[in-house]
């Protein structure tokens, strides 16, 4: 007996081979991927199945975000058309504010609202509060990575300091299945802070997650402070391994590109936060050459404005070819790469591949079922292609999360979106009267 059939749609793996299975489907028992193939022979050996009708869609692994701060949907559209320290200025302020656990909980249950919508499974996150955002995630069903969070700033809006927040952390990690701490980054925090969220991320076997080279001031600050410039001081300070994911990494040296690929560490990659805050290109095509691991982020919907993953994956197979510095040149990254980079490799980077960011037999069901019954993804003579260059969250119509099916037919079965919605608004309108603005849109 299996517990979901997803049946007749073409299957795209993205296992080490690329399968793709044109009439396929996945089966699924207590939550996990049991058989994938042909639907004729799927249909036959498992008779009576419950099914996920996938004739005319496109059926492929849940997409992996491999970068975000879920609630900032509170401060979308608060600093845009600015560079980065004014943006970091006008957020901090806001959010010592106005944050609070349940201001969090609201903030990241809309984002998951818009996440799923747009086919994403697994996020990673880094934010203030982080047990809120686990506790909204597991209402609805998804998969949000997240610990700790440590950041040094005047009046921080847990109000704690940095000696209490690293008392309390191991209690939060405890309570987290896939553990993660997230240190803000080098110019937030000093060496001997850095050093003890590291020893607290080997004490707990967790994923170190920190921003690192976002920006060209970015790296003149470290430098100036100390000595270093962001990847080198993670280098020198012996955070950089395996098990160490670096948000961002715009402005390397080939030396730092060389540290991040001998380390094993990986790279969130944010193409469109990084054009929009004017950050610069990342080196991607040489990230790549090297063989770093390298996964796609939103970041926050303050500074990129938007959750779904086909923008950066659009950008990533496309951005590159006249941004990276060397000729032009339409063979580097590409469509297939980036698709990639937002499922498989994007798990990988995380460092959860072994569950989640393919079709697989033993890993957990997440699927994504795309409409491909639309103008824009019609004809469909490749379907790397088709999703690198065409498709976008509007496409999407049922979402799977751990077996459990979170979207069907376009509609949102695990979270009310329409109190969702007047929730964060009204907080946004607290917000604007706070500033002095207008108390709601029109």
């Amino acid at each position: 007996m299996i517990d979901l059939l997803v049946t007749g749609g073409a299957v795209l793996t993205a296992d080490a081979a690329d399968t793709y299975v044109p009439d396929g489907a996945v089966a699924i028992a207590d939550r996990r991927i049991v058989a994938v193939g042909p639907a004729a022979g799927l249909g036959a050996r498992f008779p009576g199945a419950p099914t996920l009708d996938a004739r005319g869609c496109l059926v492929l692994p849940g997409l992996v975000n491999a970068h975000s701060h879920a609630a900032m949907t509170l401060f979308r559209g608060t600093a845009d058309d600015v560079d980065l320290q004014v943006f970091l200025d006008r957020l901090v302020a806001a959010e010592s504010a106005v944050l609070s656990a349940e201001v969090v909980r609201a903030a990241v249950r809309l984002a998951l609202a818009e996440s799923i919508r747009a086919g994403v499974t697994t996020a990673m996150d880094m934010y203030w509060f982080p047990e809120a955002g686990l506790e909204a995630a597991a209402d609805a069903g998804f998969r949000l990575v997240t610990g700790p969070t440590f950041m040094d700033v005047p009046g921080p809006p847990d109000g704690l300091d940095f000696a209490a927040r690293l008392r309390l952390a191991p209690e939060l990690l405890a309570r987290t299945a896939i553990r993660c701490v997230t240190p803000h980054s080098t110019y937030t925090l000093d060496p001997d802070r850095l050093l003890a969220v590291a020893e607290l991320a080997r004490e707990h076997g967790a994923l170190l997650h920190i921003h690192a080279a976002e920006n060209a001031a970015e790296a003149q600050t470290v430098r100036r402070r100390h000595g270093r410039r962001p990847v080198e001081l993670l280098h020198h300070l012996g955070l950089l391994g395996p098990g160490t994911l670096l948000a961002h990494a715009v402005h390397l040296t080939d030396e730092e590109i060389g540290l991040i690929a001998d380390s094993g560490a990986s790279v969130a990659h944010c193409p469109v936060s990084n054009l929009k805050l004017a950050s610069g290109v990342a080196r991607l095509p040489e990230l790549l050459a090297a063989g770093v691991p390298v996964g796609l982020g939103t970041d926050g919907a303050v500074s990129a404005n938007a959750l779904d993953l086909f923008g950066p994956i659009r950008a990533a197979a496309t951005l590159h070819r006249v941004g990276s510095g060397a000729a032009p040149d339409p063979t580097l990254v590409g469509a297939r790469t980036a698709v990639r980079m937002a499922t498989v490799d994007g798990a990988r980077a995380i460092g959860i591949g072994a569950l989640t960011g393919s079709i697989e037999v033993g890993k957990a069901a997440d699927l994504v079922v795309l409409d491909l019954n639309r103008p824009h993804l019609t004809p469909r003579h490749d379907p790397w292609s088709m999703l690198a260059y065409a498709a976008g969250p509007a496409d999407v119509r049922d979402t799977v999360i751990d077996g459990r099916i979170v979207l069907r037919d376009r509609r949102l079965l695990t979270i009310d979106e329409g109190s969702a919605i007047e929730e964060v608004e009204a907080l946004a309108g607290a917000l604007r009267k706070r500033a002095g603005g207008p108390s709601r849109t029109t």
